[in-house]
């Protein structure tokens, strides 16, 4: 076995996030390029020292985009097969549609897959240029700063299971370097040069004008610029979810006006919205919880009722309830 550098950088994330993945098993969300292929050797590679794996299962979900998607199946199954780990294909029949929907979808077969199957952890093979470049594009999209990092090293989802991304930290120069100086065999997807995928203009367009007329280390600087806001957004979020717990009832669905009243606009926001997606399984989009929150504000009226978004809202005697 060849143990590169990359191999010692993975080593290390993979040792700090043992104490997640030891005994579980462990499905692995795949496509045919050369991310996934890189991702399958390290943990090939890994396993065999550590013996940290004792079950794996493989996921590929085909967008039928592509003429050459069947063919790239059976190359990406016949790489997988030396692992002899079992391997499930879906495949999406609705191909006209949008790249975000068709993402959406993808990550819900994954997810349910997932959890019909009782599977704790899932790894994707999302790299650093994959965060920088949906950090560029959210920031585009006019996203908060919730969705400037939304590609983090471990995410746990609302059906406790953990997404774990241990090539977040990996430049995708590196890996193609990996995957040559391994003799990987990359399957290389003409589609990545579409440029009616927004990704891929940001990709090969305006990342290296702004590398080459703005900042050499502009990837580097966002990279850096994302540590920072996680960080500070993770303590935000902390505060939002420690005064969600105080200011809720103890028996309705109900959180009360007066804990939360005068609390910062930020923290009055994240509240709001965690009482209605832990509650109603329902985000409340930026306008909608501003202008709730706007109502909420207005003068000391004792009762009040307001209607958003096919929600009737009450707020009576401190307490805002829904019906």
């Amino acid at each position: 076995m060849k143990i590169t550098y990359l191999h010692n950088k993975f080593f290390k994330i993979m040792l700090d996030c043992k104490k997640l993945i030891k005994n579980l098993p462990i499905l692995i969300a795949i496509s045919g390029g050369k991310d996934s292929l890189c991702l399958i050797k390290l943990i090939e590679d890994f396993n065999n020292i550590y013996n940290c794996f004792h079950y794996l299962e493989f996921i590929y979900v085909d967008h039928q985009w592509r003429s050459d998607s069947k063919q790239n199946i059976k190359h990406l199954i016949n790489y997988i097969n030396k692992t002899k780990s079992q391997t499930y294909i879906y495949q999406i029949n609705t191909i006209d549609i949008s790249e975000s929907v068709m993402r959406q979808i993808r990550y819900q077969i994954i997810l349910t897959h997932a959890i019909r199957n009782k599977k704790q952890i899932i790894f994707t093979a999302h790299n650093q240029t994959d965060q920088i470049e949906t950090f560029l594009l959210n920031l585009l999209r006019g996203t908060g700063p919730e969705g400037l990092n939304s590609l983090p090293l471990i995410r746990r989802t609302t059906n406790c299971i953990q997404i774990i991304r241990p090539l977040i930290k990996f430049h995708k120069e590196d890996i193609l370097w990996f995957c040559y100086k391994l003799h990987l065999p990359i399957w290389s997807d003409k589609t990545n040069y579409f440029y009616t995928n927004y990704r891929n203009r940001i990709r090969n367009e305006l990342l290296p004008y702004l590398k080459q007329y703005f900042s050499s280390t502009i990837e580097k600087n966002i990279t850096h610029f994302l540590s920072l806001s996680a960080t500070e957004n993770e303590y935000i979020k902390q505060n939002a979810m420690k005064l969600y717990i105080t200011s809720r009832h103890r028996y309705y669905i109900a959180i009360n006006l007066k804990i939360i009243k005068d609390q910062h606009l930020t923290l009055q926001r994240r509240v709001i919205n965690i009482f209605f997606y832990y509650n109603f399984n329902k985000y409340l989009n930026q306008q909608t919880s501003y202008q709730l929150i706007k109502y909420l504000n207005l003068g000391n009226i004792k009762k009040r009722t307001v209607i958003l978004e096919k929600l009737v809202i009450n707020i009576d005697k401190n307490w805002i309830y829904i019906t």
